[in-house]
């Protein structure tokens, strides 16, 4: 079992990503059916929530359903990270983490985010002062360090430990790598035989299969693994991993039927959360990574872009449904 605080999770689990406009809670949701076994917010800029900006306000909603559940945070300032700690506690989450990690430049140049990587010396401070700020369990994700010259993951990690952070997450590229390149998590493996690390270490980065899940726990002997990209269309790795682990086998991959549901439930999901119009325009992002690879689908996809009520959802899923039955059917 692995413990961060008083949260207990499973031998082994998996989390899914932060990951802006991905992360809400209707895709969290869907995780959590097919098995993510502790999932986090879209990060939440520390001086948004300060300033009562709606949209960093919205990011706190949690549900019970999904937890145990992280919110995650981003700020260059000590006293923005403290307060907004404060304001992340009232809404009850399970834990408080800190992004160290995204390479986006508009965080970054805010000297948040992977620009907190150049300087050691702030990072221990900004995570000192969440720490402080919360009796909730807080953890930290970050990447290598800012380019191949300047990886500084195991002082970083010895240091923010000693913060009190119950555990940490590495994404294994640097911030000049962005998501590019290959991730190199010997570095993960370091960090976890090195004795004085005593918190759980998560790896993260290039996880998009059972096997190579399988492949770098075994490799690596990190406590748990982070999921991004590879789960966004797709929340079914997460239960196609653990049934591998036990099993050596794969399940079934998603058919179209199953693959059609999930975007149904999707769907509905965000509507209720963000009202009907809203939701369905910004489930537009994720019908290509749903059908991924389904022949004859473009026609379908166009379709789907138009749609606007669940009314009409419905019935496109209906057609698609009956398209795809007689397809297979032609196919046998």
């Amino acid at each position: 079992m692995v413990k961060i605080g008083n949260i207990e999770l499973p031998e082994f689990p998996l989390l899914l990503a932060p990951m802006e406009d991905v992360s809400d809670p209707p895709f969290r949701r869907l995780c959590k059916m097919h098995g993510a076994d502790l999932m986090y917010s879209e990060f939440i800029s520390s001086e948004g929530l300060i300033r009562d900006a709606m949209k960093s306000r919205k990011k706190l909603d949690i549900f019970d359903y999904e937890r145990p559940v992280g919110i995650q945070i981003f700020g260059g300032d000590e006293e923005a990270m403290a307060m907004s700690a404060r304001i992340v506690e009232t809404v009850n989450p399970d834990l408080v983490d800190i992004n160290f990690g995204c390479p986006v430049k508009k965080v970054v140049c805010k000297g948040a985010g992977a620009g907190v990587l150049k300087d050691i010396d702030l990072m221990v401070r900004l995570t000192k002062a969440v720490v402080s700020s919360t009796h909730l369990p807080v953890t930290v994700k970050t990447r290598l360090g800012w380019d191949s010259t300047s990886i500084n993951i195991d002082e970083v990690a010895e240091r923010l430990q000693e913060t009190g952070i119950k555990a940490l997450t590495i994404h294994a590229r640097t911030r000049a790598q962005m998501y590019k390149g290959e991730a190199d998590w010997e570095h993960i493996s370091r960090i976890k035989q090195n004795p004085n690390i005593e918190i759980p270490i998560f790896g993260n980065g290039d996880i998009d299969s059972p096997e190579k899940a399988l492949e770098y726990k075994q490799k690596y002997a990190c406590d748990g693994i982070m999921i991004g990209r590879a789960a966004i269309g797709y929340p079914w790795i997460f239960n196609e991993i653990k049934h591998f682990f036990k099993t050596g086998e794969h399940l079934p991959e998603p058919v179209i039927a199953d693959r059609l549901l999930a975007v149904r439930q999707h769907a509905e999901w965000s509507a209720e959360w963000k009202g009907e119009k809203l939701g369905l325009i910004e489930m537009r992002q994720h019908y290509s990574n749903y059908f991924r690879g389904v022949p004859h689908f473009k026609e379908f996809r166009k379709k789907f872009l138009e749609v606007f009520t669940l009314e009409e959802m419905d019935a496109l899923i209906k057609e698609t449904q009956q398209f795809y039955e007689e397809y297979m059917a032609q196919q046998a």
